[in-house]
């Protein structure tokens, strides 16, 4: 019979001490779905009335929009700018994957077609189905939990990669998320090859209508220095009564 020398045993035990410590981790991870059904409606609610500052930063030049959101579930959106006076007036409606634009100085509805989701919103480093919120991240990818390297205790890590039939350029995103409340803190998008293209960041937690929400959102894309866009909500309501006339293109000229 061999017999293991004390450094061999305690090889042994260093090892096994891992393996238990990885597996409690991985076993103490909650239900992965969960977690993403908080995400996906983190703002979302049968109705919701907001109003929120988006800062655009270029290395060329600055500027900040002052807008009213209003929300009807998942399906249904209508964005007002309000200030500068240059961009008044301009709003955008979306209904289910259907979305337009009105241009005041124009008087011209412009309807963007889902290929264009994709695309910037008002020159800012956010897209159109991000401010809209078109995906979903429970329906439209697959996903699993993740456990990085340089992973932090209090945090949760979820890769997802969308499914066949997503409209998004995406190949992955890596969300970081609060272990105790799961909320969300940093968001990667990465393209089909591994490349990291924007993180969004989330902060200044607070409780706004009895919800716990961060009330900053940062954009940065990886790929076009000295940009960023930062949205500030000032205030939001969710669950009141809205005038369902609010969700129709005849509103969309009207800004109200």
């Amino acid at each position: 019979m061999r017999i293991l020398s004390s450094k061999t045993i305690k090889i042994l035990l260093f090892i096994a001490s891992i393996s238990i410590a990885y597996c409690q981790t991985k076993n103490s991870a909650p239900d992965i779905e969960t977690v993403i059904h908080k995400i996906d409606n983190l703002y979302l609610s049968n109705t919701s009335y907001g109003e929120m500052e988006m800062e655009i930063t270029t290395p060329h030049w600055e500027r900040t929009l002052t807008m009213t959101v209003y929300t009807s579930k998942r399906d249904k959106s209508f964005i007002l700018i309000t200030s500068p006076k240059k961009e008044s007036g301009m709003t955008t409606l979306k209904i289910g994957n259907e979305m337009w634009n009105y241009l005041p100085k124009t008087d011209k509805v412009i309807k963007i077609p889902p290929s264009m989701m994709m695309s910037s919103w008002m020159g800012s480093d956010f897209t159109n189905d991000d401010l809209v919120k078109e995906s979903s991240l429970l329906n439209d990818y697959e996903y699993k939990f993740i456990y990085p390297q340089n992973a932090v205790d209090s945090l949760l890590y979820i890769q997802l990669v969308p499914k066949e039939n997503t409209a998004t350029v995406w190949g992955k995103i890596v969300v970081w998320i609060f272990k105790d409340n799961y909320i969300p803190i940093r968001e990667e998008f990465y393209d089909e090859k591994g490349k990291l293209l924007r993180v969004m960041t989330y902060s200044e937690i607070k409780n706004i209508d009895g919800r716990k929400i961060p009330t900053l959102l940062e954009m940065v894309p990886k790929n076009k220095e000295g940009h960023k866009t930062i949205i500030r909500y000032k205030t939001i309501k969710f669950d009141i009564n809205l005038d369902k006339d609010i969700f129709t293109l005849r509103n969309l000229k009207k800004g109200k």
